[in-house]
């Protein structure tokens, strides 16, 4: 008798198969997450804080609402719009792992941030909330990661009230030719390396370089919120389209 085929998917440059590619992603993750800021600043120049002011800007978001920061690592953007929300308001940092999770929460406890922020271990394509919950949904470098992005984009659609509007900050493709060498380079050759000296691990940076080539462009991924059910999606590049910031409406 003949086993089924054993459905697949891309790890990086890698085929695994779709039910393992969670576990490996995970695995990634527990590695890195001590050092999660810290490669950050050292991988992005610091540049990474300009994305996320911008995407915080691009988010509307005021006083009284609700927001899910989905795959919200060590809580960047969380203790952002904790400010902006006030009291009243509610900020979910949920993420899929449980140690980036850690992370976030003692980061943020540090800096004092307790009242309106709650912490929620969450597969994206799965998302536990009612329908109709959030005003307002960013993802920022993780939609590459989740294994059926169509799925987690439908989630997403389904928890989000009418009105509000879906942030996905993501590394994408640079739109000029000299600029997409140079950072095949870096990102090949010097990510690594980077990686194993600060947190001994350079195929975990390896995994993430591959990750972003893997990643659909601008385009593509305007096309798969739309089919999601997302309304006026628009993207900005952002630092020569190695980053691009997409959004969109649920009506």
């Amino acid at each position: 008798m003949t086993e089924p085929t054993k459905e697949t998917i891309d790890f990086g440059f890698r085929t695994v198969g779709k039910e393992d590619k969670a576990g490996l992603v995970a695995n990634v993750f527990h590695s890195v997450a001590s050092k999660y800021d810290l490669m950050n600043d050292l991988m992005s120049f610091g540049i990474h804080r300009i994305w996320k002011r911008f995407t915080i800007e691009a988010s509307g978001v005021r006083r009284n609402q609700r927001v899910l920061d989905l795959a919200g690592g060590t809580g960047d953007l969380t203790a952002k719009f904790s400010r902006l929300v006030g009291e009243k308001g509610e900020v979910i940092l949920a993420d899929i792992n449980d140690s980036m999770l850690k992370m976030g929460r003692e980061k943020l406890r540090d800096l004092g941030i307790v009242g309106n922020v709650n912490y929620v271990q969450a597969n994206a394509e799965e998302l536990p909330f009612p329908d109709n919950y959030f005003d307002c949904i960013t993802i920022s470098f993780g939609l590459r990661n989740v294994t059926d992005k169509d799925k987690a984009l439908r989630s997403m659609f389904r928890v989000l009230k009418p009105g509000g509007r879906l942030l996905v900050l993501e590394f994408s493709k640079p739109i000029i030719e000299p600029l997409n060498k140079a950072y095949d380079a870096y990102s090949f050759h010097i990510l690594p390396r980077i990686g194993q000296a600060i947190v001994n691990d350079p195929d975990s940076y390896r995994y993430l370089a591959e990750s972003i080539r893997m990643h659909p462009n601008q385009e593509t991924l305007k096309g798969m919120m739309e089919n999601a059910g997302f309304e006026q999606v628009t993207y900005t590049n952002m630092t020569g389209g190695i980053v691009a910031l997409h959004k969109g409406f649920k009506f």
